[in-house]
């Protein structure tokens, strides 16, 4: 009984049209546009110039008044008055366009989303099941587009900054939200785009050892821990926490460096102090790579199937790569080219671990129905 309802529910999944798949890979696709560009809009401080939002958007100022016109708008912005008092024009129209690039993005992925979306649901196309996680996805998506404004009303609230001393920026909680719905959304729709185009491979019960079965538990552990690693990058992001001990793997001389619980209460350093969030960005960050290190060892260690072994040495070395990225980025100050590309890596390897962890899915199933 037990067998029926499992592969029933892996024919569910199978069994739904590859157009569908391939439209969710494409949607997974445009999302992960979205987070390096916004990355680079956060590394290039642009998130802030544009100071209005509206839901469907609107076209670039055309003439010079035009343009004149929106900067008047931003020389209202805490910003400007504290921090870019001195842009020019040219300056300012970099900017803007970087913001204006970003959420049109964000547009056209809810265009490309729902549209076919609406198609495909009335043409029968989604099961049951699908039409949940497109629910889901659906949802996500509007969420994420109400957090982003959300999150720069908080850079532009002069209430939020007490005069020069302060540097205007969105709040770092706003932002961590903000980028962790947008990669909740990319990994629904990565995990039943992959369901659907290449489903988890199926083991012989017969076949499944006692430490393949633990070998599931190390692939849902790396993938959280990545998971975990990228959002705690959200923090550091939005305090510029990247800009304080520029060095390693120490901070400067000492190994705790001594203003890590200079904040009270103890708990706000978690989040509020720069120096907290770089350090703890950097403990999950080898805690990862170790995690991500040891679950790729095994793999080659233990009877696996081929497409296992390989996920999983892939995640591996992109663990690698992400972390030499990390301490390039500290120990140059921040370029923004380097920066982006450790921004872009940390989800490249959630995706690698969220393969690994797919390819698993079956193991412990397969293991409860030797028995």
């Amino acid at each position: 009984m037990k067998q029926g309802a499992v592969l029933a529910g892996k024919q569910g999944v199978s069994a739904t049209s590859r157009t569908v798949g391939w439209w969710m890979a494409g949607c997974a696709g445009m999302c992960v546009g979205a987070v390096v560009l916004g990355g680079v809009t956060r590394l290039t401080e642009s998130g802030l110039s544009m100071t209005d939002w509206k839901l469907l958007g609107r076209p670039p100022p055309r003439t010079q008044d035009d343009w004149l016109e929106e900067f008047e708008k931003y020389k209202l912005s805490p910003e400007f008055k504290w921090k870019n008092f001195d842009i020019t024009l040219e300056q300012f129209k970099f900017i803007w366009y970087m913001e204006w690039g970003h959420r049109m993005w964000g547009r056209t992925i809810g265009a490309v989303f729902f549209l076919p979306a609406g198609v495909m649901w009335a043409k029968g196309m989604f099961n049951s099941g699908m039409k949940k996680r497109v629910g889901l996805a659906g949802t996500l998506l509007l969420c994420q587009g109400l957090l982003g404004w959300y999150m720069v009303k908080s850079g532009l609230d002069h209430n939020n900054f007490l005069g020069p001393s302060d540097v205007p920026r969105v709040s770092q909680y706003r932002l961590a939200a903000h980028l962790s719905s947008a990669v909740i959304l990319y990994s629904v729709l990565f995990w039943n785009a992959k369901s659907i185009l290449k489903p988890a491979f199926e083991f012989d019960p017969s076949k499944i050892t006692p430490q393949m079965a633990k070998f599931r538990k190390w692939a849902m552990g790396s993938k959280a821990l990545a998971f975990i690693t990228l959002v705690s990058g959200a923090f550091v992001a939005g305090l510029d926490a990247g800009l304080v001990y520029n060095s390693f793997p120490k901070f400067a001389d000492r190994w705790i460096p001594e203003d890590i619980l200079q904040q009270t209460p103890v708990l706000r350093n978690i989040t509020e102090n720069p120096t907290t969030v770089q350090f703890n960005h950097r403990i999950l960050g080898t805690t990862t790579l170790a995690v991500l290190s040891a679950t790729a060892f095994q793999a080659q260690r233990l009877p696996l199937p081929q497409r296992i072994k390989t996920a999983a040495l892939l995640m591996g070395i992109m663990g690698w790569m992400q972390v030499a990225m990390g301490i390039t980025t500290l120990l140059l100050y921040v370029p923004v080219p380097v920066a982006a590309a450790h921004q872009s890596g940390a989800l490249a390897t959630l995706s690698l671990a969220m393969w690994v962890s797919h390819e698993t899915k079956y193991l412990k199933l397969a293991k409860k129905l030797a028995k």
